[in-house]
């Protein structure tokens, strides 16, 4: 079975099952290139961003191309699981710099979704691009300060654990 029929066939829940696909595929040559092609994809795109997640976990490395590829899909992201998933991603990822103001709108955006999992990870988000460009620091610390006001307990969390990375 192809990676695109494996991830259709996928019921969106079973951890173990879409952990199976990317055992399966994970060696192929063009992995990576197709699951990017695969998060246009409506019904592909769950699974596709968790495999991409997946992949930087196990240290899988991409050309700058691919990563480029990737912030030209943040506009498609449909349902808060992808967001989460490519969110995840951002700690494994070099930001090109002409993808930095795409981004960094994304995540501002993204600070006031309704999922809270999903505006976590926008704050570490920001902390990310903060690291590869510095000029972010501030607006970045000055969203932490009213988080950490107003924000659910969850997303203080998140911010927490990134102040204890001396930030």
């Amino acid at each position: 079975m192809s990676i695109k029929s494996d991830i259709e066939s996928w019921d969106g829940k079973s951890i173990d099952d879409i952990q199976s696909i990317f055992d399966t595929h994970k060696l192929a040559d063009s992995f990576v290139e197709e699951l990017i092609k695969l998060v246009a994809l409506e019904d592909c795109q769950k699974g596709a961003t968790w495999l991409l997640k997946r992949s930087f976990e196990s240290g899988i490395d991409i050309t700058p191309t691919l990563y480029s590829d990737c912030f030209n899909l943040l506009g498609e992201l449909n349902n808060w699981e992808s967001k989460l998933h490519v969110l995840q991603c951002l700690p494994y990822m070099q930001i090109p710099k002409p993808y930095v103001g795409h981004l960094v709108d994304f995540l501002r955006e993204l600070l006031t979704d309704q999922n809270k999992f999903v505006r976590a990870w926008a704050y570490n988000g920001m902390y990310e691009v903060s690291k590869q460009y510095p000029e972010f620091e501030s607006e970045t610390k000055r969203i932490f300060a009213m988080a950490m006001r107003d924000e659910a307990a969850s997303v203080k969390a998140r911010i927490r654990n990134i102040y204890k990375k001396g930030f």
